[in-house]
This record gives C-alpha cells, sequence and structure tokens, in this order.
C-alpha cells in the first residue's frame, strides 16, 4: 500500500515537472523586442475576436510613442500605482506573490494574480486574460525571459505603448488622445492620474467619469506621488479636490 502511495506521489510529481517543462519550451521569442515594436499584441487580438462574437466592430486606436517623449510623472506615477518595485526586481516580486498565494488559498480559488509590469505586459504581448495556473506559469516564464532579453526602460516603454486603457484604447498616447484630445506630453498632473487610475479597471472605468472607484484610486495614486516625493503638497492640494 505504501509503495503504491509513493508511486502515485511519485507519479504526479514527474506529470507536473513535464508540464512545466513543455510549457518553458514553447515559451515564444523575444529577443526581436529589443529593436523592433509588436505589430499587434495577444491582447488587442482578443479584444477583437470579443468584438467580432458579439457582432460589433472594435476601432484599435494605438500610437507608439517614444520613451523620452512620455512625461517623467506619467512614468512614475505608472510605476509606483502598479509596480513600486519595478527597477529592483527581476520580474517577479515574490514578497506580492506569497501574499498573491495566501490570499487565494484563503478564498479557495485563483483571485488576485500580483502581477508586476513584467509580468502585466508578458500577459498584454502574448498570453490571454484567462486565470489559470498554467497562464500564471507561462506569464511567470515568459516574464523572467524579457527580463533577461531586455532593460527595464524597454520593457517600460513597451508596457506603456501597449496597457490597456478602455475599449479599442492601447497605449499612453493613444488614451491621451481619446479621451483629452492632446498628446501624452502635454498632459496635466490631473490627465496623467486619471489615466493611472483606470489602468486595473480598463473596461469598467472611465479616465472622464468619476466614479467612486476612481474617486478613491485617484487619490490613493496621488497621495502616493506626494509621499515618495514625485508632486509637492501644493500640486497635491491643487488637484485632490477634483476626485471628491
Amino acid at each position: 500500500m505504501k509503495k503504491n502511495i509513493l508511486f502515485i506521489i511519485l507519479g504526479g510529481i514527474c506529470t507536473l515537472a513535464a508540464g512545466v517543462l513543455w510549457i518553458y519550451l514553447s515559451l515564444p521569442n523575444v529577443a526581436y523586442l529589443k529593436s523592433q515594436n509588436p505589430k499587434t499584441t495577444a491582447l488587442i487580438d482578443q479584444r477583437l475576436r470579443e468584438s467580432r462574437s458579439s457582432g460589433k466592430e472594435l476601432k484599435v486606436r494605438q500610437a507608439w510613442v517614444g520613451f523620452d517623449s512620455i512625461p517623467t510623472i506619467l512614468k512614475e506615477a505608472v510605476r509606483v500605482a502598479e509596480d513600486a518595485s519595478f527597477y529592483e526586481h527581476e520580474g517577479i516580486d515574490y514578497d506580492e506573490l506569497r501574499e498573491a498565494i495566501q490570499k487565494n488559498i484563503e478564498q479557495g480559488k485563483f483571485a488576485r494574480g500580483a502581477s508586476t509590469i513584467t509580468q502585466q505586459l508578458a500577459k498584454n504581448l502574448f498570453l490571454s486574460t484567462d486565470k489559470s495556473l498554467r497562464r500564471k506559469l507561462e506569464e511567470y516564464f515568459i516574464a523572467r525571459r524579457l527580463e533577461a532579453e531586455l532593460s527595464k526602460n524597454r520593457i517600460f516603454h513597451l508596457y506603456l505603448n501597449v496597457i490597456e486603457f478602455g475599449p479599442g484604447v492601447f497605449g499612453v498616447e493613444a488614451a491621451a488622445r481619446h479621451y483629452f484630445g492632446k498628446s501624452v506630453g502635454q498632459l496635466s498632473l490631473e490627465e496623467v492620474v486619471r489615466l493611472t487610475a483606470v489602468i486595473p479597471k480598463p473596461l469598467t472605468e472611465s479616465p472622464t467619469r468619476n466614479s467612486r472607484w476612481l474617486n478613491w484610486r485617484a487619490g490613493w495614486v496621488l497621495s502616493t506621488l506626494r509621499k515618495t516625493g514625485h508632486i509637492s503638497a501644493a500640486q497635491y492640494n491643487e488637484v485632490i479636490g477634483r476626485f471628491k
């Protein structure tokens, strides 16, 4: 009986290891991203399929912009809001990952992902929005490969140009034009905060609509920028009243 149990355990371990190895060996090549921008992304393709299946036509808005043309305050707002330790980790924030695993165990389901900017980029470029263990493993390995092949600034540059900001709106330049009628380099602090705030919920929240959730999230982004020294007390006080 004990031998049978041992064989079952060993068989399970071998099966799991084989599955992980298969996922690793099937990872996409990312080296080309050092010098080329992707023509499309898995997320854009998914949204187009979803639109067609519902009988609607989705107009995709995306305009690539250079990393240096994106205002520093927008970069910092996105970084502190989405992945404060982006420049310190190697694609995976293990402290956040441990918290996410504990939360998922407590809830009895896969609910929280603890995704870094690199993981979000991996998902947007190559994967889907499905929440599954396999997809998270693929995301993990692709994120590590992105970190091995690309510089931190290049990863961040790609992320800012492909992140979803609403139905058919991808990247900070397209979002700035669509919602505020201006280039990303002309955004005000308030507009920067509004765009940053909707990143976690791009399909249910709008940068131009003051919902209860957006007001809370925007206030948190502003407060974090103030605490980290990216904006002054005067700048904070000038803008915070617009989110109440």
